[in-house]
């Protein structure tokens, strides 16, 4: 193979991080000795400079209509004009068209509604931003929409939830062509993480508390985060820190103010919370998605923190169904 052809499609208020956060880590894994290298390329409707979401114009390098394969790698972006292009037929006819002729294809945010339009997530696991989740499995229900990971792989198509993550999927198609090293390499390079596993959940975002300077803390407070649902015993927690339970205790003590368990549990019924408040999972899959044991312990949980049953926390702050700020996915 003498280089990949990589090919990402914007459209009229496509999301310009969604593009840079595929393009910029291929053109770093080129100039970091990536072979072969990745031949990269923006392709719009008619060739046509679009205006992005942010107001800056970038033009496209070639025509969606006139692209034929073989294609290594199609990536289509997602951005405020995601459902003008997913209601465009013609446009959508040539995503369908092109996924037919290439190895890999993948969409970053809203990207995935045009995904879905072209029929290529149907009966798969497929992720979105987590705002647009629940309109995404309302209008496709042949879809399994997960609204958690940053990024699902399914086969060979591949969905990120948005932004950022876009980076997340892109180190991990590096590792997969060039292995482990130069996603390493790539990752230093762009002063980003290596790698968040696509399992991290979305909502770690939204209940991490500012990490804590001591260093070992702050190791074992993101690993919770982005581990809601794993074993966070105390003893493993210990392990993961190279200290004592004891001396893990201490630190806590002094940098969070509450001791490592009482954190863990803090955590996960904040995540519990925004998972009633935005999504219409059941309280059992809520309460494994967070860490829980059974549903039964997260009320009790739930009650002691904030009060009140989760039903009726769901039933005073649920976000209205069909809006764009609620995740929802069909279990």
């Amino acid at each position: 193979m003498i280089e990949r052809r990589v090919v990402v499609v914007g459209y009229e208020d496509a999301e310009l991080l969604d593009i840079a956060g595929v393009t910029t880590p291929l053109h770093a894994a080129n100039r970091l000795g990536g072979r072969p290298p990745y031949r990269i390329s923006v392709a719009t409707p008619g060739g046509r400079a679009i205006t992005c979401g942010s107001g800056l114009v970038l033009h496209g390098q070639e025509r969606l209509e006139r692209l034929t394969g073989p294609i290594d790698t199609l990536v289509v972006s997602g951005g405020d004009g995601h459902e003008t292009a997913a209601g465009d037929r013609r446009l959508v006819a040539h995503i369908r068209r092109l996924a037919g002729e290439s190895r890999r294809v993948a969409s970053v945010c809203t990207g995935a509604s045009i995904l879905a339009a072209a029929g290529l997530l149907a009966g798969r696991r497929a992720t979105t931003h987590w705002a647009y989740a629940r309109r995404l499995a309302l209008r496709h229900p042949d879809v399994i929409v997960d609204p958690a990971p940053i990024y699902i792989r399914d086969g060979q198509v591949s969905t990120a939830a948005g932004v950022t993550s876009a980076l997340d999927l892109t180190l991990a198609f590096i590792d997969e062509d060039h292995g482990p090293e130069l996603a390493r390499d790539v990752a230093r390079a762009l002063v980003t993480y290596l790698q968040r596993p696509g399992n991290q959940a979305q909502m770690s975002m939204f209940v991490a508390p500012p990490s804590p300077e001591h260093a070992v803390v702050r190791r074992v407070v993101d690993h919770v985060s982005a581990h809601l649902d794993g074993d966070l015993s105390a003893a493993t927690l210990a392990v993961l820190s190279g200290v004592s339970e004891r001396h893990l205790a201490r630190l806590f003590g002094a940098h969070v103010g509450e001791s490592p368990a009482r954190f863990v549990r803090r955590v996960r019924t904040e995540a519990a919370a925004h998972l009633l408040a935005s999504t219409a999972l059941p309280l059992p899959v809520v309460a494994r998605r967070c860490g829980f044991g059974s549903a039964e312990t997260l009320r009790e949980a739930f009650t002691s923190r904030y009060g009140l049953p989760p039903s009726r926390y769901r039933a005073a702050n649920a976000v209205a169904p069909g809006t764009d700020t609620a995740g929802a996915f069909r279990a």
